[in-house]
């Protein structure tokens, strides 16, 4: 048997209409939504200033700036006394210094003036007078017989040191002293490779005899003299 529905029954008649209405309606509210504007209450608010409460609050003054006081006026000027030409004035007199032809000339005899003996040094190779070893006052060349007087001194006095020959120390000391205005012997020094050598050579160099002094033009002078000294191992 084949079922029937009824035509009141049908739900999807007039479906389409309802839509469409549907539809409008929706948009409609929509553009209400949109559109619609709301104002704020005047009444709400309270514009008007409370002038009291403005009152009662201190206002500060404004300090009055003083200002300093002018500047006294300048002193007057003292008072200038105006001398008459007819006053005196006493003239200040200078006396001429030039003498004249009447004057005497007083003739001051030559001053002595004293001469001051410089203490300076003049090495052996330049000096006028060489420092005069003992034993060559009779030489005609002074200068050699004082280098050959000082080797022999050295040879007769020379002692090579045991602890230097036990270490095997060897080298040649250089020497130098001073022979003084007076002929001693001073102002020794030495550079050597050892200090045991330099003390043979200065104990050397100490043994020398007095002498007599150089001379620079008529004056004794100091004499700085060098010499080197071989210590050699046989």
């Amino acid at each position: 048997m084949e079922l029937k529905k009824s035509a009141k029954a049908d739900l999807r008649k007039n479906s389409g209409l309802y839509f469409v209405l549907g539809l409008a309606l929706v948009m409609g509210l929509v553009y209400l939504a949109l559109e619609w504007k709301t104002y704020d209450d005047a009444a709400n608010y309270d514009i008007s200033m409370d002038v009291e409460e403005l009152l009662d609050e201190e206002v500060p003054m404004t300090e009055q700036i003083k200002t300093p006081p002018p500047p006294p006026p300048p002193a007057a000027p003292e008072v200038i006394e105006v001398v008459e030409d007819e006053e005196d004035v006493e003239e200040t007199v200078i006396e001429s210094t030039e003498t004249s032809q009447e004057e005497e000339i007083i003739e001051i005899d030559d001053i002595e003036v004293e001469e001051v003996e410089e203490d300076i040094d003049v090495p052996f190779s330049v000096i006028e007078d060489v420092p005069i070893f003992p034993g060559c006052e009779g030489a005609s060349d002074k200068r050699a017989c004082f280098n050959e007087m000082m080797q022999k001194h050295i040879r007769k006095n020379f002692h090579y040191p045991e602890i230097a020959q036990e270490m095997g120390i060897q080298g040649r000391v250089a020497v130098m002293f001073t022979i003084q205005k007076d002929g001693s012997i001073g102002n020794i020094r030495m550079r050597g490779p050892d200090k045991n050598l330099e003390a043979e050579a200065r104990r050397i160099i100490e043994k020398l005899p007095k002498m007599t002094p150089g001379k620079q033009r008529g004056r004794a002078v100091r004499v700085p003299f060098s010499i080197p000294i071989m210590f050699k191992l046989q």
